[in-house]
């Protein structure tokens, strides 16, 4: 006992202690939903979040001994984000045909997001940085934490709205897209895309390559709407 006492001190205190623990609980959420058939509450991220935050609180490791080891798996996000054009590019005579209803349904769908999270967060009375913050949810969390610093939002709390809609989004909307018989692969990952970023892009890209590559595309659209309408629309409200 004492030997494996010794052996998790060793580990914790090693900077891949956070890469290792990242990839070993994904790796095994990732089989347990690959075995009971991917249903969405199964989702491969939620529970890794879930599973890590219960390991970090149990050992009492800080997110900061984490991070310097899951930083390196941080880094490769974005070549991992720019791996999705290339099914864009494989599909780029289709997309061309849709651009303009595309981009109407990027507008449309992002201006629903927003509007619906400010206008109830009015009508409880939330204060108004906590306004600012949730006013991005559906962008991914980067450019969320950016586009609440111009608004007045708290950035740090913005990230943690778009995580949080991201999973959200990505274990509801199937029952959601069945519910409304939604069964088209590019409007459901376009939907999902919009809604919940890279997380729900993730989901689509699981289920579907054509779901995968309309939900980055979304995402991406959502990325560049919000970046530049959402801050003229916070100043005009």
């Amino acid at each position: 006992m004492n030997e494996l006492v010794d052996l998790w001190l060793y580990l914790s205190a090693s900077p891949l202690f956070g890469l290792a623990a990242t990839l070993g609980v994904y790796a095994l959420a990732a089989l347990a939903s690959a075995r009971l058939g991917q249903p969405p509450w199964a989702n491969p991220v939620l529970w890794t979040v879930l599973l890590l935050a219960a390991l970090l609180l149990a050992s009492g490791t800080s997110y900061a001994a984490y991070f310097a080891g899951a930083q390196f798996i941080h880094v490769l996000l974005g070549p991992a984000v720019v791996a999705l054009a290339w099914l864009l590019w494989q599909r780029r005579q289709a997309l061309r045909r849709q651009a303009l209803a595309l981009g109407l349904a990027a507008l449309a769908g992002g201006g629903a997001a927003a509007a619906s999270a400010v206008l109830l967060a009015r009508a409880f009375g939330l204060p108004a940085d906590i306004v600012a913050s949730l006013a991005p949810k559906s962008v991914t969390a980067p450019v969320a934490m950016g586009i609440a610093e111009r608004i007045g939002g708290v950035p740090a709390l913005a990230a943690v709205f778009a995580v949080l809609t991201g999973l959200i989004g990505a274990v509801t909307a199937p029952y959601l897209f069945d519910a409304l018989r939604i069964h088209s692969p590019a409007a459901r990952g376009f939907a999902l895309g919009t809604a919940s970023h890279g997380i729900g892009a993730a989901r689509a890209l699981q289920v579907h390559p054509e779901a995968g590559a309309h939900a980055g595309l979304a995402f991406a659209l959502q990325a560049l709407l919000a970046a530049l309408l959402l801050p003229l629309a916070m100043r005009w409200l």
